[in-house]
């Protein structure tokens, strides 16, 4: 055990995460390299390999058996009912009715139409994907460049991670073991905020500088074709609104009213989903077993993470790392803000690199304990790690989102550079609202 005391519980923790984001970047899937890491982590430091095979065990029995874990497969099957069901695109008819005499009114309507869905998805890359289609060619039909209008779709596609229910603030609070249902909450007012601003910033945008936004000959011709335009009626609209609104206000009002736990909206949307889709006719031809098969594959897939995620922190506790992490960062000058400030470039850093869920997987095991020290309410931490998670969305080279509107646009005329290039503003406005959320705790708190 002589090379094992000569290692510090801080030493300790820099080369197990250090191997940890290796594995990652060669290719070995996230699980694997967190379960692997966390079993050869608690054997050599306790040199136990039973402990470590015990540790393993209770991680994964302790992973599935909470009654919480059932909200990951409610609303990820409430979501893919909901993209299938055309939701989506009525919401999106709906806002470019009321909102086509603003100038960029149609990149605000697709904000407020993703705004919308986010509300029941919970998945950015599921919204990423339908307002691709939907969104983008009407866009460009009007006038708009086709990389500004992708990037309008993939910016505003990650407000399906911060306004409830969100898949990543579920994780989130598994990993922090806060509650879910305050999260979601705590997601509310900064979601809002950050959909206003950007709606906000496309409008002074075409406004002061429309030559970003616009394209001068796709223009002449809109003026040309303005008559054909298609006007919705209040019934059409209130028609389209319905289905959309009815699920809003089951989910998010009966958990802000406490009268479903998470686990019991998630039950109620999907059903209420369900019935949308069955509604109108879009469960055959093979839809309902491919929305199955895909909520299976999503929910095993997250579960089995969170798993692995799980023995990843007790071998952290083991090592004793977040203690040590904490301790050196309270006998620093750095302070809360201080270390706040270093954990969100830390990670707008791995936002480059890796996925939001392999992000929140290596750094909420490590940082919650050190917040949690520091004084810090971990709803409030939460809500600023998924914000800054979120960008990494749209950063390169990763960016998941840029390349989920870049592969179902399927356009050789735009490429992925221009629409990293069209998101530029909407990751500018996220660290904006980012450091407005760190500023003031009492926008993520007022709710609960």
């Amino acid at each position: 055990k002589i090379w094992a005391i000569n290692m510090t519980e801080l030493q300790w923790g820099m080369l197990l995460i250090a191997a940890l984001v290796f594995f990652v970047l060669i290719g070995i899937d996230i699980a694997i390299a967190l379960i692997a890491i966390a079993f050869v982590g608690v054997w050599l430091i306790r040199e136990n390999i039973e402990l470590a095979m015990h540790l393993m065990y209770m991680s994964a029995y302790n992973g599935v058996a909470d009654y919480i874990f059932a909200t990951i497969p409610l609303f990820v099957l409430m979501g893919l009912l909901v993209s299938i069901s055309n939701v989506g695109k009525d919401t999106f008819d709906v806002a470019e009715s009321l909102l086509r005499k603003i100038k960029g009114g149609l990149g605000v309507a697709t904000v407020a139409a993703n705004t919308v869905m986010a509300a029941v998805t919970g998945v950015s890359i599921a919204s990423a994907a339908v307002f691709t289609r939907v969104a983008v060619p009407e866009m460009v039909r009007h006038g708009y460049k086709a990389n500004f209008a992708a990037g309008v779709v993939a910016g505003s596609s990650v407000l399906g991670m911060l306004i409830p229910p969100s898949l990543l603030l579920i994780i989130y609070g598994v990993l922090a073991e806060q509650s879910i249902g305050k999260l979601f909450i705590a997601g509310l007012i900064p979601g809002i905020i950050m959909a206003l601003a950007f709606a906000v910033a496309i409008i002074l945008m075409a406004t002061f500088i429309p030559n970003f936004i616009f394209d001068p000959k796709r223009q002449a011709e809109r003026h040309r074709s303005s008559g054909t335009e298609k006007i919705l009626g209040t019934g059409e609209m209130f028609s389209k609104l319905t289905p959309i609104a009815a699920l809003v206000v089951l989910v998010l009002g009966g958990l802000y009213s406490g009268f479903f736990t998470p686990t019991e909206a998630g039950g109620v949307g999907a059903f209420g989903a369900f019935i949308i889709a069955l509604l109108r006719r879009k469960l055959g031809q093979g839809n309902l077993w491919r929305v199955l098969h895909e909520t299976g594959s999503i929910s095993v897939g997250i579960l089995i993470l969170l798993i692995a995620a799980g023995f990843y922190s007790r071998m952290l506790s083991v090592a004793g790392v977040p203690s040590a992490l904490s301790s050196l960062v309270q006998d620093t000058s750095f302070g809360l803000y201080g270390f706040i400030f270093i954990y969100v470039v830390l990670l707008l850093l791995l936002g480059m690199i890796l996925d939001s869920s392999s992000i929140l997987l290596i750094m909420t095991p490590i940082a919650a304990p050190i917040a949690a020290d520091l004084g810090m309410n971990l709803i409030h931490f939460g809500i600023i790690t998924v914000i800054a998670v979120e960008v990494g969305l749209l950063t390169p080279p990763f960016g998941i989102s840029v390349f989920t509107v870049k592969s179902t646009l399927n356009d050789p005329n735009v490429s992925v550079e221009s629409i990293f290039l069209g998101t530029l503003p909407f990751v500018l406005i996220m660290l904006v609202v980012l450091f407005l959320i760190a500023l003031f705790p009492i926008l993520t708190t007022a709710l609960i």
